[in-house]
């Protein structure tokens, strides 16, 4: 998606492509009700199915898209020349140079992380894996705590997804209308620690717990796609990118062990620790784009001090420097 749109066009494919996951939560409680009805078919329990199901169609899908999703404008077959240097040259003039010819090296992964911005780009997105994966993991437990049937916990997981994908899209599309990320990355955080708030401090009221449930959903799952298309375009060249992001969505999914270990039965129904703790995290990510942020802003700031400085490197200079050139400016 990187190598193919410019910063203020990037962030709605990036929130579809990410609330896929939405989605899937959303049809996927629909299916688990269906398909848990499946119990006892040739000896197989309903949540085996599911995963028999779903997982068989994923493995199924993934074959097509090696063949399917091309990586640069320039690679492709279904685009002639001139559509290719027309991608190419509108992507130079927000990105500056792509650098796909470069071989990534061992040099080039030392120097992106002598850059602190990126170490915070991990932690930005680890702050929001560990209450978004635990919405995920637990979040039907939680609501059967309210008294509801199975069944009835599958189907009343569906609309908090629907929600979110909803919320998503549109926060995703004022953000690239506007060109700005932080304050959006801010704002859906806030929704998602509202929620968790909520649900730590209130009890014995199902319908105001249930509609904070919503709250984590919609802020965690449009705060996740903000922070890693905002983080991702700003790095310029694609082996700061290549190396960038794979920090950032590896170093922030460890927070998937986290969430698992985090909401114990024994804490069960209202699990009071497994909220706290996502609520932590989803503060410290508030904190690291904040950090983030200020750092960005401090760098176009001192650019435009020394106005004239990129004119003293080469073309290829630049193209090594990726976003640390003198000439490039960060979409705050």
């Amino acid at each position: 998606i990187g190598m193919w749109y410019r910063r203020h066009e990037a962030q709605k494919r990036y929130s579809f492509f990410f609330n896929s996951t939405t989605l899937a939560g959303a049809f996927g409680g629909l299916l688990a009700a269906a398909i848990g009805k499946m119990s006892g078919l040739r000896g197989y329990s309903g949540w085996r199915w599911i995963f028999l199901i779903e997982g068989g169609l994923t493995v199924f899908v993934s074959f097509f898209f090696f063949f399917l999703l091309p990586d640069f404008p320039e690679d492709v077959k279904w685009l002639s020349k001139d559509e290719k240097d027309f991608v190419a040259a509108r992507l130079r003039l927000d990105q500056g140079q792509s650098a796909r010819e470069r071989k990534i090296t061992l040099k080039d992964v030392g120097n992106v992380f002598k850059d602190y911005k990126v170490i915070v780009g991990g932690f930005m997105y680890l702050g929001l894996i560990v209450p978004a994966y635990g919405y995920a993991y637990f979040s039907p437990f939680i609501i059967q705590g309210y008294g509801y049937t199975r069944i009835q916990t599958q189907l009343h997981s569906v609309p908090p997804w629907a929600a979110s994908f909803g919320f998503s899209m549109l926060i995703a599309f004022f953000s690239d209308r506007i060109k700005h990320r932080f304050s959006f990355a801010v704002f859906a955080t806030c929704v998602a620690i509202t929620g968790f708030s909520i649900l730590i401090a209130v009890d014995n009221n199902r319908d105001l717990q249930y509609a904070a449930l919503f709250l984590i959903a919609m802020g965690a799952y449009t705060a996740m796609p903000i922070i890693v298309c905002w983080f991702n375009m700003n790095l310029g060249g694609h082996h700061r990118r290549a190396v960038g992001s794979a920090w950032q969505v590896g170093f922030g999914n460890l927070g998937g062990i986290i969430a698992v270990y985090i909401y114990q039965k024994k804490d069960g129904p209202r699990f009071v620790r497994g909220l706290s703790v996502s609520l932590g995290f989803t503060c410290l990510s508030i904190v690291a784009c904040c950090v983030y942020g200020f750092a960005c802003w401090k760098a176009n700031k001192d650019r435009n001090k020394k106005i004239g400085a990129e004119q003293e490197l080469t073309r290829e200079q630049k193209t090594e420097l990726g976003d640390m050139s003198p000439d490039y400016r960060y979409l705050l």
